[in-house]
């Protein structure tokens, strides 16, 4: 199917399953998010949840001056408090699809992500990122506040403290800066961060995609809980895995000395 503001790119990634890469297509506008992207995003991501065969998702933005500069302020410019309400509503289902989806979601960021572009890369599970990539989240010079998760994501990747600061002033800071917070992962040279983050979506994908669904799941809930709570959640998986029959096929492969065929049940 034929988007009007993404560019969807499938791979199949040897015979375990695939990565599906969603481009951010409105470079004319630094891939600015009209409610246009945000429709198509949320008819994306509902089709990809149930797709048997993916494994990892890697949303990127096209052009190499920006992953996306946020919301589109030129759509927004007299938009009445109903109509931004009911965008923004849209907005936060589509944010929260991205963190709740069941497989990794990798942002590889090239150029700027600002305001809701950046908090569209904390939703993700990591964050890609070159030695272009500049992040702030300007809202307190907007009038408003951050509303896709970035003050939760950001207080959460960096510590409040460091994360009230850049809130509080909506500065912006560079690659170097965020690697040092904790907010990415890993920095290329400029032009890498796609081909980066499919080398370690063909990582993913080699996995046990069970054990990779469950992990997400315990790990992005069990910080949210008390250590005993979260613990019991990690066990709660593990035990799944063990009555698996890839938990079988993974020690039978290790002792053959061969590749494991996973079975995903």
């Amino acid at each position: 199917m034929d988007y009007q503001t993404l560019v969807l790119n499938g791979a199949e990634v040897a015979e375990h399953g695939a990565i599906m890469i969603i481009t951010l297509n409105r470079p004319q506008a630094l891939n600015a998010m009209n409610t246009q992207m945000f429709l198509e995003l949320r008819e994306v991501i509902r089709s990809l949840r149930d797709d048997p065969v993916l494994r990892c998702v890697i949303v990127t933005g096209a052009g190499d001056r920006a992953f996306s500069v946020g919301g589109d302020l030129k759509e927004r410019d007299g938009m009445d408090d109903d109509t931004w309400r009911r965008q923004h509503e849209l907005i936060e289902e589509v944010f929260l699809s991205v963190k709740d989806f069941p497989q990794p979601v990798i942002a590889a960021v090239e150029g700027h992500a600002h305001g809701g572009g950046c908090e569209l890369a904390l939703m993700c599970d990591f964050v890609v990122a070159s030695e272009s990539a500049k992040f702030s989240l300007p809202e307190v010079r907007r009038g408003i506040m951050p509303g896709g998760g970035g003050v939760q994501n950001l207080a959460r990747a960096v510590g409040l403290r460091l994360a009230k600061q850049y809130l509080y002033t909506g500065d912006m800071f560079d690659a170097k800066a965020a690697q040092a917070m904790g907010m990415i992962n890993e920095i290329t040279p400029v032009g890498g961060a796609l081909a980066m983050a499919v080398d370690i979506g063909c990582r993913i994908v080699s996995a046990a995609p069970m054990s990779v669904r469950y992990l997400k799941v315990a790990a992005s809930r069990g910080v949210e809980v008390d250590f005993h709570t979260g613990y019991a959640l990690d066990i709660t998986a593990y035990n799944v895995l063990v009555s698996s029959q890839d938990r079988l096929e993974g020690v039978a492969a290790f002792n053959a000395k061969r590749p494991p065929r996973w079975k995903n049940h």
